[in-house]
């Protein structure tokens, strides 16, 4: 039996009483959009990312674009991000009619380079969204000393990050703002899309709770042009049964990576740098490959999951190529995406299976 890259089948077994449950009690109270589960859960969430408030909504996506209008992004402002990230971090952006401007990623972390941002400030930037790739967060103390002496807003991507912590603050807590998703491959995920929107800010929160149901502070009396993008009940009670082992499960995805990080030290391999003051959750373990079509053809051969997180950088993609300088204009961020692969990573996932994973990387390929 091969290695799967992800396997929420098993993670979902252990709890499928409790979730059952939970949709069950959805279906009783006749409550389906919003409602006490999704409110429940919010609380329970702000609480786990040490913010004041958390408000729930349909998607990563839609948390990230709600982010930047309640920070008054829009038509004229320019956002400072990174291009190394899934698409929906600069689309979240264009959605607003603001402009995405991308910087290069640190080498090690592969996250925003805080050295990069002064160079890409400009009298219409308004806000820094940095992204915490594979559950890593960006080095935010540094983001937000420039954004300080700019006056500008730190908007945090944690889309990835549920838990993870850096100099002492958890992802959610460190920007005025941040989006999170729900997507069911996430570290917390639901069964179907889901995302929310976290911040300790509460005229933050209330505008964000506006525009999430159609701009309504009291049913059809719409007070600003707003979005359907509420979250339904059944994902609001299975994301509250589900936070209740995130740590455990964190901890399990930890423990994987350590394993990785033991058999890879004597090589060359490059993999994720953990700085000593953080917690990565390792939503992806990714490494670096210089021959990344050979490990994958290992990896196929031996059964064993893989992935590649992300192959083209958001600059290059077709759809974003305006808002970019062309091929050479972030190199690392390039050079990164030619060569990673994800390996398997999840809760329960046992000693035997990350041996062979192991064993594709150091013995059938021989990565230096």
């Amino acid at each position: 039996m091969g290695v799967p890259f992800l396997d929420l089948r098993g993670q979902h077994t252990e709890i499928r009483e409790e979730l059952d449950a939970a949709i069950a009690g959805v279906l009783d109270s006749g409550q389906y959009v919003l409602g006490p589960a999704v409110a429940d859960f919010e609380e329970a969430f702000a609480n786990y990312c040490d913010a004041g408030h958390a408000v729930a909504v349909n998607s990563g996506t839609s948390a990230l674009h709600l982010a930047l209008l309640a920070a008054d992004v829009g038509p004229g402002d320019e956002v400072i991000t990174v291009s190394m990230t899934f698409v929906a971090t600069v689309a979240a952006i264009v959605y607003t009619g603001a402009t995405p401007v991308m910087v290069d990623v640190d080498p090690d972390t592969w996250t925003m380079d805080p050295t990069q941002i002064e160079a890409a400030i400009t009298p219409q930037t308004k806000a820094i969204m940095p992204v915490h790739l594979h559950g890593l967060m960006a080095d935010m103390k540094a983001i937000q000393v420039i954004a300080d002496a700019y006056g500008l807003r730190v908007i945090e991507d944690a889309a990835q990050a549920h838990g993870a912590e850096r100099a002492g603050q958890r992802a959610g807590s460190a920007g005025s703002i941040a989006g999170f998703s729900f997507y069911p491959g996430k570290n917390l995920g639901a069964l179907g899309e889901g995302g929310a929107v976290v911040t300790s800010d509460l005229e933050l929160a209330d505008r964000v709770r506006l525009l999430r149901d159609w701009g309504t502070s009291r049913k059809y009396h719409h007070d600003v042009l707003g979005f359907n993008y509420r979250m339904d009940g059944i994902q609001g009670a299975l994301l509250r049964v589900k936070l209740r082992y995130l740590e455990r499960w964190t901890e399990e995805r930890r423990l994987v990576a350590a394993a990785y990080e033991s058999a890879l030290a004597p090589t060359r391999t490059a993999r994720p740098v953990e700085p000593v003051d953080a917690r990565h959750v390792y939503h992806v373990y990714a490494v670096r490959s210089a021959d990344r079509l050979a490990a994958q053809e290992a990896f196929d051969a031996a059964d064993v999951g893989h992935g590649i997180h992300y192959p083209v950088p958001v600059h290059l993609q077709p759809a974003f190529a305006a808002y970019g300088d062309g091929r050479g204009s972030l190199p690392v961020s390039e050079e990164i995406a030619e060569e990673l692969l994800s390996l398997p990573i999840f809760p329960g996932m046992t000693v035997d299976q990350s041996r062979r994973v192991i064993g594709c990387l150091t013995g059938s390929i021989g990565l230096p």
